[in-house]
């Protein structure tokens, strides 16, 4: 179903395009850096994103397929709509060697198993427990934001070779992370496209 946009949001896009030539990306790589970019206004980030054209269309296919979406952090499934996730932050606890973020990424993955679309958009820790579990994600959009782990985690994620959205600074945080699964999901499909 295609969504209606709001008069707000496409002079957004207007001015974000007037500012920045995203035409040379390809198509869904150029739908994550544009709805990344607006969500926080950073141009910055057309520079900073590494995606994956293959990675996208195989998740983008996993997605409207059905396919479980996971996130760190209720504030990353606040920013995702038309679609429900799964957050066991809630219910997870910390122990030796253990933060909570880390064990609601394991909590979550008893849940779901192999082959969800995980979006870590706060912890590293979460980001960096997700690449010790066998989890075969569909992609892991790695964006957490700060300045202890964060860039080393989304080092990590690219070094595993995992289908990923990352960023190589620290910046990050749960509105880009939301953005980057948002632009999936309002990215036609075949059976949507004219």
């Amino acid at each position: 179903m295609n969504r209606v946009v709001h008069p707000i949001e496409q002079e957004s896009f207007r001015r974000l395009r007037a500012r920045l030539d995203t035409s040379h990306f390809p198509p869904l790589t150029r739908a994550v850096v544009e709805r990344v970019i607006h969500s926080a206004a950073d141009l910055g980030y057309a520079d900073d994103l590494v995606t994956d054209e293959g990675d996208l269309a195989a998740a983008h296919t996993a997605l409207h397929g059905g396919a479980p979406v996971v996130v760190d952090v209720e504030m990353v499934a606040a920013g995702i709509t038309r679609r429900t996730t799964v957050c066991r932050l809630k219910d997870a606890r910390s122990g030796p060697g253990l933060t909570r973020s880390a064990h609601a990424i394991r909590l979550a993955y008893e849940d779901v198993g192999p082959g969800a679309l995980w979006v870590i958009g706060c912890a590293p820790t979460a980001l960096e427990e997700l690449l010790r579990l066998d989890a075969s994600p569909a992609l892991v959009i790695g964006l957490p934001v700060g300045f202890v782990g964060a860039a080393e985690s989304k080092a990590a994620l690219r070094e595993s070779g995992l289908p990923a959205v990352s960023n190589v600074s620290e910046k990050g945080g749960s509105a880009v992370a939301a953005a980057a699964l948002n632009a999936l999901l309002y990215h036609p499909t075949s059976k949507e496209t004219p």
